[in-house]
């Protein structure tokens, strides 16, 4: 069964202990902690008490990339990624989800192949890039990750594929999951609903099924063909009005992805059936 966590990104900037307590209520299988300047997304014991507490198991961290954690465990990228290996060790996740990094972060940018893989080595630890997307400034297209915002592009091992993100590249996420074959190993389930080029401009991180992304078609797809890789919702509950709209989001969410992963899983079963029936083919006697 493909486990379905929570970012706790959903209702940033509530306090951690509501994300696992609202994960526990509405029945997810477990968290992604986003590493924030909350020193509590950083410290093992406080997370292991939450995930005790609310029965809530930690799937994944997430890296500090964004503007908000620029500073968080100092200004050395690869000390940032190995502290957050160094935290999924600690509270048991199976995964650490990186995006590539800012084309201004020029040496970090050079070596992050190198570096990812060394890290996930050291801490043996799956370290699953992120799809990122291009910004616009100024009505202008800025290519704003290096090497390249498309970890299929990259030498990695790991990768993470975001719904929102893809639809803001203009990207089929179908497409996208193909492409990155056995190597997706992390899901963010959410949706968007266009690209730069259609007008969009924020990274709309939707309920899936509020969108045009095929979400429905991508989990059905993994379910059949026997996928062992995680998901955690990563959609913008956040934004919905009072503790209703927010608990609405996160349960339509977890509906969405149970409903859409059984169908596949039904599939993957009449498959099986299909091929433990079809009679195999009588080997032809070898002539001499």
């Amino acid at each position: 069964m493909i486990r379905v966590g929570l970012s706790s990104t959903c209702l940033f900037p509530k306090p951690l202990e509501t994300s696992f307590r609202w994960a526990s209520e509405i029945g997810y299988d477990g968290m992604e902690v986003m590493v924030t300047t909350d020193q509590k997304s950083r410290d093992a014991d406080y997370l292991n008490s939450l995930s005790e507490k609310y029965d809530q198991p930690i799937m994944s961290i997430h890296a500090p990339v964004l503007f908000l954690t620029q500073f968080v465990w100092g200004r050395d990228d690869q000390v940032k990624l190995e502290k957050t290996a160094e935290l999924a060790k600690a509270v048991n996740a199976t995964s650490v989800v990186v995006h590539p990094p800012f084309r201004w972060q020029a040496g970090y940018a050079r070596n992050f192949e190198r570096i990812v893989r060394q890290t996930s080595e050291t801490y043996d630890i799956q370290i699953a890039v992120e799809n990122m997307f291009p910004w616009r400034v100024a009505r202008r297209s800025l290519k704003a990750y290096a090497p390249s915002p498309d970890p299929t592009m990259l030498d990695v091992d790991a990768m993470t594929l975001d719904f929102s993100h893809a639809s803001l590249t203009g990207r089929d996420s179908l497409e996208l999951a193909l492409a990155m074959g056995d190597k997706l190993r992390h899901i963010h389930l959410c949706d968007g609903s266009g690209s730069l080029d259609e007008g969009k401009v924020l990274d709309e991180h939707l309920v899936p099924g509020r969108g045009t992304e095929p979400v429905a078609e991508v989990l059905e797809y993994l379910a059949r063909r026997g996928w062992d890789g995680e998901i955690a919702a990563e959609v913008a509950a956040r934004k919905e009005r009072g503790e209703a709209g927010k608990r609405k989001a996160l349960q339509d969410t977890l509906d969405f992805a149970r409903k859409h992963l059984a169908i596949g899983e039904a599939l993957r079963a009449e498959d099986l059936a299909a091929a433990a029936t079809t009679p195999k083919r009588a080997r032809k006697p070898a002539t001499r």
